[in-house]
């Protein structure tokens, strides 16, 4: 078969993993329990966000489609997919599901799971249908938080799975895998054989694929690899590759399914794509597991990083009234010394659709086009009171002098910009529209100036005079 383009798109539950390590000489006094010191915090992607680093670090962009919460772990969360992952974040839950482990000279002595409960929104199903818009392959990563259950999600993967490969990675307490699934990836305990069964694992891969109705399913064996059979009566046993003494087994599941998504992208068939992926779930292993993607937690202050920060906004519900025609409505600009114009225009923005995002222009775009005295505010800061607005559904912080390629991923139903700009002298109109989108302007509150205000606040002082 050969290779399709587009980005692979993986649907589920992205988790955020929180580490607090610490050593222990000693336990508390009144409790069989270490005493911590020299505690230091490290973030890595969980679940569904996991897998889409793993699909990308195989050579293939990845968009991530995933409920989050209204809150700061959303924005940790998209800081650490880094490039190659556009993270679309649907703002269905209170918190984002975020699981602390406390470890103690490397040993997990506590669990704190946070937002875990399960999505508490409905999904758009036209948010759903357009993210899977020219996908390569779609993988999903189900964690058991219901999001798979919905079901406009489920209608979209169906009909997803009739043009591309579609690999399900179930969950023991996720929804079925959908009929039509051209890979379905449980592990042993899922599949309810052992690890060692070889061909009773096969006979059980064969039965489950009858089952779900999956052209294929592949049982993964832990260190003996794994094995698949096809409705059609093939299959094989595929064995594992040696793993010295691994400290940390985590995610090897995700880095399976993630490899057989990119594979079957790349156009392999199912046979080959499960050798493939039994290599690189070994090579995830060998390498120290989920542990090897964390990073120190960031600090107050600390950057963005693109493609996508979400924001706090409300998801639509049922019933939500559609406003010319409903859909994502973008907007953009620097947001330098956020004032009451801005609050007007965003709000304004936001009644012509169901969501709204708002492309921020970085630092250094800010400081080609205003000059060297701008921006007076961080896009770390900028982005984080724009995220605030109840208006604001999602930020997304670009380098480029114009929004262009963030509205080529975006491709927003409404693009809003303020009425001293006429539509046709816009550079973003000739793209927008060639998506299928519309350009409007909307009046500004008169005598609103950001150039204005920073210049009463420095007291008419030169750009780049400090703020007083």
């Amino acid at each position: 078969m050969s290779p399709a383009t587009g980005p692979v798109v993986v649907v589920g539950d992205a988790l955020l993993d929180v580490d607090l390590r610490g050593s222990s000489g000693r336990d508390c006094p009144d409790a069989p329990a270490p005493v911590l010191e020299g505690v230091s915090a490290w973030h890595r992607p969980g679940g569904a966000a996991l897998a889409a680093t793993r699909v990308r670090d195989h050579g293939r962009d990845v968009v991530l489609l995933t409920p989050v919460g209204r809150d700061a772990a959303a924005g940790d969360l998209a800081a650490l997919l880094g490039d190659g992952v556009t993270l679309l974040g649907l703002p269905l839950m209170e918190r984002t599901p975020t699981k602390t482990r406390v470890r103690a000279d490397g040993r997990t002595v506590a669990r704190i799971d946070e937002g875990c409960d399960g999505v508490e929104g409905v999904a758009s199903a036209r948010a759903v249908a357009r993210a899977l818009e020219g996908a390569s392959a779609v993988l999903v990563a189900d964690y058991g938080h219901g999001f798979t259950r919905q079901g406009a999600v489920r209608a979209a993967l169906a009909a997803c799975a009739e043009r591309v490969p579609l690999v399900w990675d179930p969950h023991p307490r996720g929804a079925e895998p959908l009929a039509g699934s051209r890979l379905v990836t449980p592990n042993a305990a899922e599949a309810g054989v052992a690890e060692a069964a070889g061909g009773d694992a096969l006979r059980r891969a064969a039965e489950l694929a009858r089952r779900w109705g999956a052209r294929a399913v592949a049982v993964t064996l832990g260190e003996h690899g794994a094995v698949w059979a096809g409705g059609d009566g093939s299959g094989a046993l595929v064995p594992g590759a040696p793993v010295r003494a691994p400290s940390d087994t985590c995610g090897a599941g995700d880095a399976f399914a993630a490899a057989c998504a990119a594979a079957l992208a790349a156009g392999a068939g199912p046979g080959d794509a499960v050798r493939e992926a039994v290599l690189a779930a070994s090579a995830f292993v060998s390498g120290g597991g989920a542990s090897s993607c964390a990073v120190p937690a960031a600090g107050p202050g600390a950057p963005l990083r693109e493609p996508t920060a979400p924001g706090p906004g409300t998801a639509p519900g049922p019933g939500t009234a559609h406003r010319r025609g409903g859909g994502v409505v973008a907007t953009g600009g620097c947001f330098d010394v956020l004032h009451a114009g801005h609050i007007d225009l965003l709000h304004r923005a936001r009644a012509l659709g169901d969501r709204l995002v708002v492309l921020l222009n970085s630092d250094s775009s800010v400081r080609r086009l205003k000059g060297a005295g701008r921006p007076v505010v961080g896009e770390h800061d900028r982005a984080r009171v724009l995220s605030a607005l109840d208006c604001v559904d999602e930020v997304v912080v670009f380098s480029e002098s114009t929004p262009l390629r963030a509205l080529e991923r975006l491709r927003p139903d409404t693009w809003v910009k303020g009425g001293d700009y006429e539509v046709e002298d816009l550079p973003e109109t000739p793209l927008v529209r060639s998506l299928g989108g519309e350009v409007v302007t909307v009046p500004l509150v008169p005598g609103h100036s950001t150039t204005e205000l920073i210049t009463r606040i420095r007291g008419g002082g030169r750009d780049g005079a400090a703020v007083r």
